[in-house]
């Protein structure tokens, strides 16, 4: 994964001061054993990772491109496991070897069709049959600042939903068709919306998938 699907250059300096605040469904989480491995891909900073961990889970390691990001999310939570994807998506877990994943709003920053396919397949490879993806993402926004931004890069970018932020990042918003046919090879166990404000601060509408790997 390179290019517009790494953005370590961003996430490294710009982004790495950034705050997220997609939430976690506590009646999902209930359905994880508290012993379970679990990876918290695209950790930033480490707050789902400490939520997890005060949630009462005791084997969560966070990842993330970020060498900065990293750095902040020990500082913070020296307790935990956080450690920096030399070579995104690969991961060095074996095979059916993982129990869950929390993917929360990762998809957003990886802009391409192929490199998202990547990400998943890979998340696929580590998470044990019946394992647990937890993924929050954005779909397709309705209200006329996204609107007008899909429309001005859609040419430059191919895809309707991929758009440029203003300090710098490249990010997509999905269709639902989309998050659909990526995610073949997982069952839904339970689906919401929540409100959410992005990482620069704009109010939008998250969807939130819990699915088990078959």
């Amino acid at each position: 994964m390179d290019g517009l699907d790494n953005q370590l250059g961003y996430w490294n300096t710009t982004g790495a001061a950034k705050t997220f605040g997609h939430p976690v469904e506590p009646t999902w989480l209930d359905r994880i054993d508290r012993q379970a491995r679990i990876l918290d891909y695209g950790c930033g900073y480490g707050r789902l990772s400490g939520l997890l961990a005060e949630r009462g889970f005791v084997a969560v390691e966070g990842l993330d491109v970020a060498p900065n990001l990293i750095a902040r999310a020990r500082a913070s939570r020296p307790s935990l496991s956080f450690a920096v994807l030399d070579d995104p998506p690969r991961l060095r877990h074996d095979d059916d070897s993982v129990d869950a994943v929390f993917l929360f709003a990762v998809l957003t920053c990886v802009p391409s069709d192929s490199g998202q396919r990547e990400l998943v397949g890979e998340l696929r490879r580590v998470l044990r049959p019946g394992g647990f993806l937890y993924l929050s993402d954005l779909c397709l926004q309705d209200d006329r600042r996204n609107q007008d931004r899909y429309r001005k890069f859609a040419a430059k970018y191919g895809v309707h939903g991929v758009f440029e932020t203003g300090d710098g990042a490249v990010c997509r918003h999905h269709t639902p068709d989309w998050l659909r046919s990526l995610l073949t090879g997982f069952d839904v166990v339970a689906t919401r919306e929540v409100r959410v404000d992005t990482m620069n601060g704009h109010p939008a509408v998250a969807t939130q998938l819990l699915m088990s790997s078959t």
